[in-house]
């Protein structure tokens, strides 16, 4: 396995790769202390691709001045056995000023996307987060690229941004991968002490429920809404920075749900921020669908 931290390496090996005839690469961004949900999507990457690279960089363009960039869990030793293990072929960690230089200022904006959500308490993620995404994009020239649903959102604007800018990379989203009680595996689940951890179930309980009411038909996105707020609010530890139902592509709220929308909230655990989202189905649509 090759760790390459410059930008001119990584161009070198990319070249090589294609004059080889590698025919595919897959490609897994992450910011590191990696998790079974980064190794799902390496698999995943490993099935379907002749070469794999998966980044490790803690990208400071999507931190706020108060968010957590210099305590990001950095276990880059420990993710570099686990990788090797995977039969990953390049990672590729460059340093912040390797992405960055002096007299950087080029921004991504996704307008329409980039303050909902997440982006109503996290102004300029998403712009940090896109424009780090594009120049991997345009340094590795993967042929697909693997993102997890648990940041639906970061989903939603790669892929518009890809479509937008025809950037020739299909991406593709896995599920959500969990523990055994239901708690989306994330990074920042190391800042949770072991109360918070039980407190945070409430989090994929409160989905559930959701999910449960929209199977048996319910369609009042605030009725669905407030049972789920019953839940989270029952948690001493927990405060909800939104809980909401989305159009899968647009972002918009919706009044009413309709197949597929998209239940998603972030809700702090003590000072620990989580996101989660599942996807509604509509039992009457199933059952249209059957018929």
């Amino acid at each position: 396995m090759q760790v390459i931290s410059s930008i001119q390496a990584i161009k070198q090996s990319i070249k090589a790769l294609i004059k080889e005839n590698r025919s595919t690469i897959g490609f897994v961004p992450t910011m590191g202390a990696l998790h079974e949900g980064h190794l799902s999507l390496v698999r995943q990457a490993k099935k379907e691709n002749d070469t794999v690279v998966v980044s490790i960089f803690v990208n400071p363009l999507q931190f706020g001045k108060h968010e957590d960039f210099t305590r990001y869990p950095r276990t880059f030793g420990n993710d570099c056995n686990l990788l090797s293990q995977e039969g990953v072929d390049i990672v590729f960690n460059p340093s912040a000023t390797e992405m960055y230089p002096d007299g950087f200022c080029t921004s991504v904006i996704p307008e329409s996307l980039e303050d909902k959500l997440c982006g109503k308490s996290r102004p300029g993620h998403f712009r940090g987060v896109a424009v780090a995404v594009l120049k991997f994009f345009n340094l590795i020239q993967p042929d697909i690229a693997y993102f997890g649903q648990k940041d639906f959102q970061q989903t939603v604007v790669i892929k518009r941004t890809v479509s937008d800018l025809n950037v020739g990379v299909t991406i593709k989203v896995l599920p959500t991968i969990r523990d055994q009680h239901g708690l989306a595996l994330s990074s920042r689940n190391a800042y949770l002490s072991e109360t918070e951890k039980t407190d945070a179930l409430c989090l994929y309980t409160a989905l559930t429920r959701a999910k449960t009411l929209a199977n048996m038909g319910t369609t009042d996105t605030g009725e669905i809404l407030r049972e789920m707020e019953k839940i989270i609010t029952r948690c001493t530890s927990a405060t909800i920075d939104y809980i909401a139902i989305v159009n899968p592509e647009t972002l918009e709220t919706v009044p009413k749900v309709q197949n597929g929308d998209v239940v998603a909230l972030a809700v702090r655990m003590g000072k620990t921020r989580l996101i989660d989202n599942v996807t509604l189905i509509l039992m009457i649509a199933f059952s249209c669908l059957i018929l």
